[in-house]
């Protein structure tokens, strides 16, 4: 028996089978909340019980924890700074490649960074597979960095700094693109700025989506329902204008933000303001609602899926994920502008076709979203990258970083 084949490292026929016995570190840039990343970091934790975790700073409270099975979790110099300004840890943007940098990942045989600010950037070796699940490159860094300048009413020397700090920010993001072996997008929408940005391919796997906690109503309401965080990328002010041009329509609005006072600033009789609501309230007003109208350019969104996962139709802005969860005229129907008339030309258009809605269809459209959709293909990719890596090792040859559609 061979040493490799010892230490359970074969060839690729048993591939799969190794896995299990890998040595798994995964790179989650911080821990403060329960979001969209942190579902996925919870599917990729079930599919490797053994990975340890490494991220910037750890804020969950030990009632939120349960997601992470339990796994050790370590974290960086960010993590011993003063609980103020730990809580403030996107401020900290400046010392985030530094610290991604020193966390130490060199005693794992894979490592997978599940990334949309600095995990990808974790320096590993030339004996360590590295893949990177990109929920986006940095969006404040890149393509949205004017209108995040604008949105921070920085003025003088400190927008002259942040200028600078971003322009750092980009250079780093750029050259640490080259420790990735391969890299996974959330949706083609991302998969397109990992090419632009990085000047690589990535495979595509929607993140996971807990289409099961969903289930269509037995009625329907008479309102549209609008649901986010109110900050101003979710452009739910927007919303709540076109139903004041629509006043025979109603609107309730859930959700809670900076952008709540412009809420309700333009909202008319016919729009009621619920704010901030539990995951129960929110399930059912979706599971009742003719609609969900979604204004936002989303990496992947999913609130959107959930709703179908509801059975119920979404009118959303025909960009990013959206274009890919949303099937025009079959789940749902697509505006091209994020201005007052499209969606209020789309809502008008939506009840022309409403009829010709099915829940059950636009609910089987959500079930291509599945938690256990996504751990069935992303450990088909691991398992194949694994594969294909350790094969090129053993032959002495470079292994390539060559992406597949997964």
């Amino acid at each position: 028996m061979s040493e490799r084949t010892a230490h359970g490292r074969g060839g690729p026929a048993d591939a799969a089978d190794v896995l299990g016995g890998l040595r798994v570190a995964v790179v989650h840039d911080w821990l403060v909340t329960r979001a969209g990343a942190e579902r996925v970091l919870e599917q990729i934790l079930a599919l490797f019980p053994q990975a340890e975790v490494f991220t910037l700073v750890d804020l969950l409270e030990k009632r939120d924890r349960g997601f992470l099975n339990g796994a050790t979790v370590h974290t960086s110099f960010l993590d011993r700074l003063p609980g103020w300004l730990r809580r403030r840890h996107r401020s900290l943007l400046p010392l985030m490649p530094l610290a991604v940098e020193q966390l130490d990942v060199s005693g794992f045989d894979l490592v997978i960074s599940s990334s949309h600010a600095v995990a990808k950037g974790v320096i590993t070796g030339p004996q360590q597979l590295h893949i990177s699940y990109c929920h986006s490159p940095i969006r404040y860094a890149w393509d949205l960095q004017h209108e995040y300048l604008r949105q921070s009413g920085l003025k003088g020397v400190r927008a002259a700094l942040a200028r600078a700090v971003l322009h750092y920010v980009r250079s780093w993001d750029s050259r640490t693109a080259n420790g990735v072996d391969a890299f996974v997008a959330n949706s083609w929408f991302i998969a397109q700025r990992v090419h632009k940005v990085y000047r690589r391919q990535a495979s595509v796997i929607y993140p996971p989506v807990d289409v099961d906690a969903f289930s269509p109503g037995a009625e329907r309401d008479d309102y549209y329902l609008a649901a986010s965080r109110l900050v101003p990328y979710k452009r739910i002010p927007l919303i709540v204008e076109a139903f004041a041009g629509l006043p025979e329509r109603r609107l309730v609005v859930i959700g809670d933000g900076p952008d709540m006072r412009r809420v309700r600033s333009v909202a008319g009789s016919n729009v009621e303001v619920l704010g901030w609501q539990s995951d129960g309230v929110l399930r059912d007003h979706m599971r009742r609602a003719r609609a969900l109208v979604f204004a936002a350019e989303e990496d992947f969104g999913i609130l959107p899926v959930e709703a179908q996962a509801c059975g119920t139709p979404v009118i959303a802005y025909g960009s990013g994920g959206a274009l890919e969860t949303v099937v025009d005229g079959v789940t749902g129907v697509h505006f091209d502008r994020q201005t007052v008339s499209a969606v209020t030309d789309a809502v008008r258009r939506f009840e022309r076709i409403e009829a010709t809605f099915s829940a059950a269809g636009i609910r089987r459209n959500a079930e291509r979203f599945a938690a256990a959709t996504f751990r069935e293909r992303f450990r088909g990719f691991v398992s194949a990258e694994w594969s294909r890596w350790d094969q090129a090792r053993r032959d002495g040859s470079a292994p390539a970083a060559v992406a597949r559609v997964a």
